[in-house]
């Protein structure tokens, strides 16, 4: 089996290619972080988008999503972002979940799977 890495670090890969899917590691707001959890769930989706077109995939191919937010009270903010993204037709299975992230500018992280 063959196996391609995207955005390799010494921790992780941003992503990893590998039995005709694409594994996304959980993504968080870089240009948004701080921001409000909308503005941090557009700017993760970006990436996502970004991620997935380098791996040869897009958002109509998701398969899976995990989602955690370090307030759950803030889970209609993120939907509406998350709403005007997915693809209508096409949205994968998914959790969401409260937990406390690696860092406090941090308020949302996304995890995606995806098939080629």
């Amino acid at each position: 089996m063959s196996i391609k890495r995207i955005g390799v670090g010494p921790r992780m890969s941003k992503a990893v290619i590998a039995n005709g899917m694409v594994f996304l590691a959980g993504q968080v707001a870089d240009k948004a972080a701080g921001k409000s959890v909308g503005e941090q769930t557009r700017d993760i989706l970006a990436t996502i988008d970004a991620l997935l077109a380098q791996a040869g995939a897009d958002k109509t191919k998701l398969v899976s999503a995990n989602i955690w937010l370090t307030d759950i009270g803030t889970f209609a903010e993120m939907n509406a972002a998350w709403d005007a993204w997915v693809s209508p037709g096409n949205t994968p299975a998914r959790a969401t979940v409260e937990a406390k992230l690696a860092a406090p500018q941090y308020a949302v992280e996304i995890m995606v799977t995806a098939a080629l």
